[in-house]
């Protein structure tokens, strides 16, 4: 997929869900409109976190496959609302009329797939899935390390009812397309970033609003960049690109984000490829189609050639783990033997 899918090796069940009981000033949970300050994080022991699986499927999506996506889950109600409002109203959904569609002698396909995602596309499906997860936010649960009124990103005066307006799609969009553009980062590592995000808000039973959304977003694009890429963007380079934000908050910012996930930033391919797959869906039920070209010649002979190099790995493979299985057999028959022979 273009780079490592982990880089490090993570507890084999999931980190335990529930509140952390600890004092209000070590690590204050709190309202976008009533804040307190932020002095610390509690770790628990790696035995409290253990959890049947059951359980840990359907809390933490982003560290099983099986489990549904929490940005998914928050868009189908308004997706709902729509389709009624066009069924009601007798219209036709306006991505359904510019959409192109396969014929006979045409085949349309998108230069997207789940190893290498078209950037540009991918960046509007997870600033639309954040946008979700703001509007449909079930409360304002936050800390203070990701208040914007308490760490600014910019010197700019933020607006006193910056914790009560839902930012649009558009200026999420615009924010991370910024950051990815000027860090040049890669399709692969917004969805890595959107799985980040869900993992910190599961993890730290907070929620993403408008007065933390940015330095949330920040923070999740800040350790996927030095995750996924070979070569991570440090620091002080984001300070180059927001220039109102120190070094200190950056290293504060990162400290806090990794200390909340547990220090858990495995992701499973199969987690990936989730992601990937419903960030598709989440654009199929909001009409943002992915660019659309006609299949050339050129290109359906190297999709061709791929699909071959493919099916050879696999084939290469299933024979290494036969020939692992005969191994193995034979050793256990030798062992019988020696056995009944003593």
């Amino acid at each position: 997929m273009g780079g490592s899918v982990s880089c490090c090796i993570s507890p084999g069940e999931s980190p335990k869900i529930h509140r952390r009981e600890v004092e209000l000033e070590e690590c204050p949970i709190t309202t976008c409109e009533d804040v307190s300050e932020d002095t610390g994080t509690y770790l628990q022991h790696i035995s409290d976190r253990e959890l049947p699986d059951e359980l840990a499927q359907e809390a933490n999506p982003s560290d099983h496959p099986r489990a549904s996506t929490l940005f998914l889950n928050k868009s189908q109600t308004d997706v709902r609302e729509k389709r009624k409002s066009n069924y009601m109203n007798h219209q036709m959904s306006p991505g359904l009329l510019t959409k192109k569609y396969s014929s006979c002698s045409t085949i349309f396909i998108d230069d997207s797939t789940v190893s290498q995602p078209n950037l540009k596309s991918t960046i509007k499906c997870v600033a639309l899935a954040i946008y979700y997860h703001i509007k449909n936010r079930d409360s304002n649960r936050s800390l203070d390390i990701f208040d914007e009124k308490k760490h600014p990103l910019s010197r700019e005066k933020v607006p006193d009812d910056y914790s009560v307006i839902d930012p649009e799609h558009k200026l999420i969009y615009r924010f991370i397309r910024t950051l990815f553009s000027s860090a040049q980062l890669t399709a692969e590592c917004a969805i890595v970033t959107l799985v980040y995000l869900e993992r910190l808000l599961t993890y730290a039973e907070m929620d993403i609003c408008p007065c933390n959304w940015k330095r949330i977003v920040l923070g999740a694009i800040l350790l996927a960049s030095k995750v996924w890429d070979d070569q991570a963007v440090w620091n002080v380079d984001y300070c180059q690109i927001l220039k109102d934000i120190t070094v200190e908050d950056m290293n504060e910012m990162e400290r806090h984000f990794l200390e909340l996930l547990q220090f858990n930033i495995n992701v499973p391919a199969s987690v990936y490829a989730k992601y990937y797959f419903d960030l598709r869906s989440l654009a199929d039920d909001n009409n943002l189609s992915f660019p659309l070209e006609p299949l050339s010649n050129k290109r359906a002979q190297k999709l061709e050639a791929i699909s071959r190099l493919c099916e050879d790995k696999y084939k290469d493979l299933h024979k290494s783990a036969m020939r692992r299985s005969v191994s193995v057999d034979n050793l256990v028959g030798i062992r019988k033997s020696q056995a009944v022979l003593s």
